[in-house]
């Protein structure tokens, strides 16, 4: 296989992965953020009183919670928009011309 073939399919891989990390990080947030409400609206009921303690700590788990696909966003922009390290470690290897 070609150079370009080569490239092709570190690019077409790169996409798949890409798809992925945001795809699953956004499936994974939204299942947390499910048995996080539920659970929270499930100890207001048992325990009206305990809602203002509780709600402090349900946002600061929902703000870490949103920092996990975030950064998986900014790993998956740079491999898709910045210099592709696979295609660089690629690029290294062939021998000087």
């Amino acid at each position: 296989m070609e150079l370009a073939g080569y490239i092709a399919q570190i690019q077409t891989m790169t996409a798949l992965a890409v798809a992925l990390m945001i795809g699953l990080g956004a499936l994974g947030t939204g299942i947390g953020f499910g048995l996080l409400g539920g659970k929270f609206l499930e100890g207001a009921a048992r325990q009206p009183e305990m809602v203002a303690i509780l709600t402090p700590r349900m946002f600061l788990i929902a703000g870490l919670l949103d920092a996990v696909p975030m950064i998986g966003v900014g790993f998956a922009l740079y491999f898709a928009l910045g210099s592709n390290p696979f295609v660089v470690g690629l690029l290294q290897q062939l021998p000087a011309a």
